[in-house]
């Protein structure tokens, strides 16, 4: 039993990562109109990201400290700026959307308007912050967001046409243009490798003092909540295409999104994803702004952390507090948070770079690694992804102005 609540972490973050409320909305859409046939960019995201968290992990457990921590050491204070501005940045757009996800699903559930629920999201987000325990917010969040496995059993019991899915997979069913299709394949790999994905789960490993006798662990939350948070991607996105494709209907909102759940089980199967839901995008909401803590008092060489009491840490504190604030700001101004997602998705790709090569990098230092510096085969991969992490980086912008974001 206690093996098995030491993969919480990867859970959450998996959640937080592939299906918070962006991912949600995007996945459905992504399989209303182009079916299974990107399911590929899913599984590139699911190998991408269980690379680089090992990596970020394994810094964690044989430094005992997080990547973040050791940017601004190995690479200097500018480039360690520039990793900051960019990473927090999209932290705080991201976080401002998982705020009005929580807050939209609420309205699914009660009827009442999303943003009367916002600042009751903030508030509460801030409380669990501040005052549960680490090991307690990964695991209770970390496991109600299971909940959405009942999509992956709604496909099943929805009775799909596998023949026509197994073709979705190698033909794109859609009439869209190239451009529009290589736009969503890029909002795809940035939603699967979102940056704060590794500065969460490396500084989780510190909350929980992981350390060499840790690795097996730490391994264990990246290949079982990383694939878990891929294979739940793409059961909605199947879902999706099974309801939604047929009849030409574009999703684009959270209510059609969950309607699948609700064809396959009924009210308990909405009120399930529902639940699921809200468990997602405030788990989402909790790893968004951790994160943004994280990095900015490890950039400043502040006490960080929920392993301190928070008079010891009193300035991380502070930025979780007015990051919250912000963010809900920002979705006040009753700007649509899954617009906010979509967008902070392709900012994410544009970035991917500055998050990942000092990851790279530091794995492969044995002045902070000794002899747990990375193998052949992770220095292999980690090239390969870094060249194509480039290449989505230059393209990501340039795609979402071609395709106005994809319409």
């Amino acid at each position: 039993m206690k093996r098995f609540f030491a993969v919480t972490l990867g859970i959450l973050t998996a959640i937080g990562g592939f299906v918070d409320i962006g991912d949600l909305v995007a996945n459905a859409l992504v399989g209303s109109r182009f079916g299974l046939s990107l399911a590929w960019v899913v599984v590139v995201g699911v190998v991408g990201i269980c690379l680089f968290a090992e990596m970020a992990g394994r810094v964690a457990a044989v430094s005992g400290r997080p990547v973040f921590d050791l940017v601004r050491e190995r690479l200097g204070p500018r480039a360690g700026l520039l990793n900051l501005a960019a990473s927090f940045g999209i932290n705080l757009l991201t976080l401002a959307a998982e705020i009005g996800g929580a807050a939209l699903a609420l309205e699914l559930a009660t009827g009442i308007d999303y943003l009367l629920w916002v600042p009751a999201v903030g508030l509460v987000a801030w409380l669990v912050m501040w005052r549960v325990k680490f090991e307690t917010m990964e695991r209770v969040f970390g496991l109600a967001g299971l909940a959405l496995v009942v999509f992956l059993v709604a496909f099943f019991a929805l009775g799909p046409d596998y023949g026509e899915l197994g073709r979705q997979l190698v033909h794109n069913p859609s009439d869209d243009g190239a451009a529009t299709y290589w736009f969503y394949a890029v909002a795809l790999l940035g939603a699967a490798m979102t940056p704060y994905e590794v500065f969460f789960f490396s500084s989780g490993g510190v909350e929980e003092r992981w350390t060499r006798r840790d690795l097996g662990v730490m391994r264990a939350n990246v290949f079982v909540g990383f694939p878990l948070g891929g294979l739940l991607s793409i059961a909605i996105a199947a879902c999706a295409a099974t309801v939604f494709l047929p009849q030409m209907i574009e999703v684009d909102t959270l209510g059609q999104m969950v309607l699948p759940a609700g064809l396959a089980f009924g009210q308990i199967g909405l009120a399930l994803v529902i639940f699921g839901v809200f468990a997602a995008t405030f788990g989402a909401t909790l790893e968004t702004a951790l994160s943004s803590g994280y990095s900015i008092s490890q950039y400043f060489g502040w006490q960080w952390g929920k392993y301190v009491r928070p008079r010891e840490a009193a300035r991380f504190h502070a930025t979780l507090l007015v990051s919250t604030i912000v963010a809900v700001a920002l979705i006040l101004t009753t700007i649509d948070p899954i617009k906010v997602t979509e967008y902070s998705l392709v900012l994410s790709a544009a970035a991917l770079p500055l998050t990942y090569l000092p990851v790279l990098m530091i794995a492969n230092d044995p002045d902070y690694m000794g002899d747990r510096v990375n193998g052949r085969l992770s220095n292999t991969l980690g090239t390969f992804y870094m060249i194509l992490l480039l290449v989505v980086a230059v393209a990501a912008i340039p795609l979402m102005l071609a395709t106005k974001a994809g319409q």
